[in-house]
């Protein structure tokens, strides 16, 4: 098999798959003057989040140039492996969650979560929060995930836990693939502490891209060309698959279309994105930036919770932290210190 032509993620995806995980991607879009988003999926083992995005767009009549490139200087390094191996044989450890009252339910592969929850910040929120995040010194992603992590706390049996997160990491313009849709995706852990301030993950978010964890993670899963599917589904369900446990994935797609060109009728509105959510990522929170409106979408898997009310909840507490911390650094850039 020619080796640049090998997709080393698409054969775990697969594998999740025929364990009945529903591995779509979700999109939305709520059209001006609706409220209720229009619902599209597409298969994480064919595409990531920005080339799912990408190719939506360019199916409605969008035209797009090049798709966003890693900006992070780190080289590939196979070597990064061998540093990362101590930590994908730390023993896997979970959190436990408040009792609550969602209906747990069984995963089906030909259906989607049915608990989540959105919100769409305007044009002057959206400035606001880039503008705290530029005054602190941050990005809007380290921003977005403090936030995140404060707001489902008051959720877990002991809010002071530490909360893991998978954060996937755009690799293209490092790696190359026959189409720029396809899934360039690779990812960091990022641990956030309960005193943690944004600048700590921010760091903390740094640290891990200078340590090369992304490109750790990808040539371990290239390893897979070596596994069974049936290995493959070993490890899946033994939470081994990736190189520690997460609570689950946080995506940022990042701004699109700033400058307003995209005018094709059925590209406009306000777009909603997040990733899948498997047994041992219960969690898909995402986050894109289209014409000037960042938007959140959460969604949980079927196992954890089936109830759109927690759901909306924990949207709601990420909400309401996002906007105490913009009302607070406006006035006092010190709440960021």
């Amino acid at each position: 098999m020619d080796k640049e032509a090998f997709d080393p993620i698409k054969p775990w995806f697969i594998s999740a798959e025929e364990l009945g995980e529903f591995i779509g991607i979700r999109f939305g879009r709520i059209a001006p003057g609706d409220t209720e988003p229009e619902w599209m999926f597409l298969p994480h083992k064919e595409f990531d989040g920005i080339g799912g995005f990408a190719d939506i767009l360019r199916k409605r009549g969008a035209k797009l140039g090049r798709l966003p490139q890693i900006r992070h200087p780190a080289s590939p390094s196979k070597l990064a492996v061998l540093k990362l191996l101590p930590k994908y044989l730390e023993p896997r450890r979970g959190l436990k969650w408040a009792p609550f009252s969602g209906a747990p339910a069984a995963p089906s592969n030909d259906k989607p979560p049915v608990a989540v929850a959105w919100h769409v910040f305007d044009e002057t929120e959206t400035l606001s929060i880039r503008r705290v995040c530029r005054k602190a010194g941050v990005t809007v992603n380290s921003f977005l995930l403090k936030n995140l992590s404060k707001g489902i706390r008051f959720f877990l049996e002991d809010p002071s836990s530490v909360v893991p997160w998978m954060v996937p990491v755009n690799l293209r313009g490092k790696v190359f693939r026959e189409r720029d849709t396809a899934n360039f995706s690779s990812y960091i852990s990022v641990k956030v502490q309960s005193y943690e301030t944004v600048h700590d993950i921010h760091r903390n978010i740094y640290a891990a891209l200078a340590r090369k964890e992304h490109w750790a993670n990808w040539y371990a899963y290239e390893l897979g060309r070596f596994t069974t599917g049936g290995m493959r589904k070993f490890l899946l369900e033994k939470e081994l698959a990736t190189s520690s446990w997460n609570i689950g994935g946080f995506s940022n797609l990042g701004d699109w279309d700033t400058g307003k060109e995209i005018t094709a009728e059925e590209c406009l509105g306000n777009w909603l994105f997040a990733p899948p959510v498997l047994r041992f990522q219960k969690i898909g929170a995402g986050c894109v930036t289209f014409q000037n409106r960042l938007s959140l979408l959460m969604q949980t898997h079927p196992e954890l919770n089936n109830n759109p009310e927690i759901t909306d909840a924990w949207m709601q507490n990420w909400i309401k932290e996002i906007e105490f911390d913009v009302a607070s650094g406006v006035e006092n850039p010190a709440v960021f210190a």
